[in-house]
């Protein structure tokens, strides 16, 4: 492991990525046990060019700061070491969690969504009356045109002929 070295707390850049991940709980957390035992874990920063960037100890730099520390412990490693630890919504095991909970609450609404659906079907074919069929050969539509019933015969054509002679019409 690198050795630890005091850096100057004004050269280091905080990554604006990093500086939204600012608790101020645990600053005050921090900045008081370095009070109470001084700094125990240096952070670490890597080089870019003249300036030194934070790579790991944000809360500790910050807990420095707001103590008036003009320098702090440290370690410097080395830019392709430096990747970031990833967080905890970037490892894949967590993922693959919010994946899995992410179906099982779909699996669940829609099962829920099944179970009303049926519940409501069984509720409307409660209430509904049952279908009678009209008996054969009687007409249950009032508007629609007279034409065979029950009683009546089947006419032909020679039938409608004489009909209409009869009556003046023409065919």
């Amino acid at each position: 492991m690198p050795k630890s070295e005091s850096f100057p707390i004004e050269k280091i850049f905080v990554p604006t990525k990093q500086k939204k991940a600012i608790r101020p709980e645990t600053v005050g957390e921090i900045a008081e046990s370095i009070l109470d035992i001084g700094q125990q874990a240096p952070i670490s920063v890597r080089l870019d060019g003249d300036r030194l960037v934070l790579v790991d100890g944000l809360h500790r730099l910050e807990a420095c700061k707001a103590l008036g520390e003009t320098t702090i412990l440290g370690v410097l490693v080395p830019a392709e070491l430096a990747q970031p630890k990833p967080q905890l919504a970037e490892r894949p095991e967590v993922e693959a969690e919010r994946i899995k909970m992410a179906r099982l609450k779909q699996l669940r609404l829609e099962k829920e969504a099944a179970e009303a659906s049926t519940a409501a079907l069984k509720s409307v074919n409660a209430t509904e009356a049952p279908r009678t069929r009209p008996a054969k050969g009687v007409r249950d539509n009032s508007r629609a045109s007279p034409g065979r019933t029950a009683g009546s015969t089947r006419k032909t054509l020679s039938d409608w002929i004489t009909q209409q002679k009869g009556s003046g019409g023409r065919y």
